[in-house]
């Protein structure tokens, strides 16, 4: 099994991670079951010809959904044929009415439902499909060592991809709260309480904007496809999430905290 190297804890930590994940997705990617895993959906995938041929082979589902993060449906074949049958197109498909837009994303990516030869013919679909489930399996791998740096590889990928849509900044914020995963980086950035997903979504993203304008200068999301601003506020998320696990005011997380408020 690959284990990541994970050197330190808290915010220096996840700087030894990013100038070593180059090499260490490498190592995870060169293990032989992932090789194997490669080779089987490159030959496999432009074979298949409907969402039926796609959960009827379990190995080729489990990469497909992986890539997706929605390993956890692997056995929900009825849900997922439904989801990439609806397609995206009509408004009342399935994919479009479940708040977790990976659903989206997952019917989208195939189009099953939407066109008459699916997008698993093209010639470049294996690369990107196997690309997401490399990453996601590293994300998947570091979690089982440090939840928080998980969640921060999460949002680094998720969060400029929202900011860059063309949709509404609200329409944004809804995207956000619709994923838990981004839920809980932006309510530990922002220093908000777990009980904070209780009250009215309005309000929730009323909230969540003047603290965001508060703490980054800006209300938007949009503003997050900045890469630095991506940054500062995975920054902000992990010397939080150091704070919430730590005992004292005097914590190094909190020091760097206070100085982040000034």
């Amino acid at each position: 099994m690959f284990q990541p190297v994970l050197a330190l804890g808290g915010y220096a930590g996840w700087g030894f991670l990013k100038r070593t994940m180059p090499s260490q997705q490498a190592a995870l990617q060169a293990t032989s079951a992932n090789q194997r895993d490669d080779a089987y959906f490159r030959d496999r995938i432009g074979k298949i010809n409907s969402a039926d041929d796609l959960v009827s082979d379990r190995r080729l589902l489990r990469i497909s959904l992986a890539a997706f993060g929605l390993e956890g449906d692997l056995n929900n074949k009825a849900f997922i044929r439904k989801v990439l049958q609806d397609g995206t197109l009509k408004t009342d498909a399935l994919a479009n009415r479940l708040a977790d837009k990976q659903y989206l994303k997952l019917s989208s990516a195939f189009g099953f439902g939407d066109f008459g030869t699916p997008r698993n013919k093209v010639s470049d679909f294996a690369d990107k499909i196997l690309g997401q489930y490399r990453a996601r399996q590293f994300e998947t791998a570091v979690g089982e060592q440090n939840s928080s740096y998980r969640l921060a590889l999460n949002a680094e990928r998720e969060i400029p991809a929202i900011a860059s849509r063309t949709i509404s900044e609200d329409g944004k914020w809804y995207t956000v709260l619709g994923s838990a995963p981004l839920r809980q980086l932006m309510q530990t950035a922002l220093g908000l309480p777990s009980s904070f997903a209780s009250i009215d979504l309005d309000q929730q993203v009323t909230t969540l904007k003047k603290r965001t304008e508060a703490a980054f200068g800006s209300s938007s999301v949009g503003q997050f496809s900045d890469p630095a601003k991506m940054d500062a506020l995975v920054r902000r998320y992990l010397l939080r999430a150091d704070l919430n696990l730590g005992s004292g005011s005097a914590s190094p997380a909190s020091i760097a905290l206070q100085l982040l408020q000034r």
